[in-house]
């Protein structure tokens, strides 16, 4: 099984999908805060939402009003922690289904 039949196998567990699901409503919601708040491009938004849950931070892009540096207070304190959940649960999710090929 490779990598692609290990990920679509990932999406046919229920659970999985609501924390797919999950996952995804936070990054949107950060998108769009970023978006009206920063005015930031859609894609900025995007971007900047998933390298600050994600904790990599490159610095390119960052919140310059009040509004925007408070959210990305809460957003990193609510969002770090599911982002990170979510990660362990594919990487958990593809051990599992590797193993089970040997």
């Amino acid at each position: 099984m490779n990598f692609i039949q290990i990920l679509l196998s990932f999406f046919k567990d229920e659970q999985y999908k609501k924390l797919l699901f999950f996952t995804t409503v936070v990054i949107g919601l950060g998108t769009v805060a970023y978006h009206y708040l920063e005015n930031w491009s859609w894609i900025d938004s995007l971007y900047f939402s998933v390298i600050t849950l994600t904790t990599i931070g490159y610095g390119d892009l960052y919140p310059i009003t009040t509004a925007g540096k408070l959210f990305t207070i809460l957003y990193i304190i609510v969002g770090l922690g599911i982002i990170l959940f979510f990660i362990e649960t594919i990487h958990v999710h593809y051990e599992k289904e590797h193993k089970g090929l040997k």
